[in-house]
């Protein structure tokens, strides 16, 4: 029996780890919803690692340090996994590829880590260990879903509109996601990088103001990023710009999102 193994059961790998049991997979996890401590069971989870057919992890570098606690803790392991030829994948971020001014980017753009440019990025950092590990490494835009959208922070009176002209972001939907990773999880899917975001990266004023739309109400004002006020890692998000292509996941995964725009996602989740 395919057997997977989840280091991080979050948001997006809930729904990867439903869509593999309905296939008849057994899947194993660490997290809050999991069935493994990542830190407690370390033994039963390197005997998981061994008998594994495929592993993924979805666990972002420490806040504090930076580093990757899966590759700190289970690196040796995954080492092994990895020359015994086993299915790695790894959930990464497009924030890998820093700014590019609104260019677009794809797998062959070099990453922060790789050019050495740009601020100091530990997630950039971690999507280089786990390719160098041979892992198919999926590289993620701003995720939303049921739950997580323009919509909710629309009604909870979150939603902002910062006036940044020709700022435009990419973003996929979840369900998305877990499509595309499981294709590359029963397609046998080569090692490499993988952009998993929708057809038309767009600003976040326009997907907000569509949000308003469905829900019938007026668009939070326009405001300078200064007026905004906002958080150091908000204020980063907004300070990078860039458009993700998504062509060689349809080519090699085979890939077509449900969702190719923000209108179609939101309108679903309307």
């Amino acid at each position: 029996m395919a057997h997977l193994l989840i280091f991080g059961l979050g948001y997006t790998a809930k729904r990867i780890k439903a869509a593999m049991e309905t296939q008849g997979w057994r899947v194993d996890a660490t997290g809050s919803a999991g069935n493994l401590d990542f830190d407690d069971d370390f033994e039963r989870v390197r005997a998981t690692i061994d008998y594994s057919t495929h592993i993924l992890s979805s666990v972002p570098p420490e806040r504090v340090t930076g580093g990757d606690d899966v590759l700190m803790t289970y690196g040796a392991t995954l080492q092994a996994a990895s020359d015994a030829s086993k299915w790695i994948g790894y959930l990464s971020s497009t924030g890998v590829y820093g700014d590019r001014e609104g260019a677009w980017v794809d797998e062959t753009t070099p990453t922060i880590a790789q050019n050495g440019e740009g601020r100091r990025n530990a997630r950039a950092e971690a999507d280089l260990a786990w390719l160098t590990l041979g892992a198919r490494v999926f590289r993620l835009p701003g995720i939303y879903g049921p739950g997580r959208s323009a919509l909710d922070r629309v009604r909870e009176g979150k939603a902002r509109r910062i006036d940044l002209p020709g700022q435009v972001f990419s973003r996929v939907h979840v369900d998305d996601i877990a499509s595309g990773v499981v294709a590359a999880l029963t397609g046998d899917a080569p090692a490499g990088a993988y952009n998993l975001g929708d057809d038309l990266p767009a600003s976040g004023n326009e997907v907000t103001e569509h949000a308003c739309r469905l829900l019938g109400v007026e668009p939070p004002p326009l405001e300078t990023l200064e007026e905004a006020n906002l958080s150091e890692m908000a204020r980063g998000f907004y300070m990078e710009n860039r458009r993700v292509a998504n062509g060689k996941a349809k080519r090699v995964l085979g890939w077509q999102p449900r969702y190719p725009t923000y209108v179609e996602g939101l309108d679903s989740l309307f």
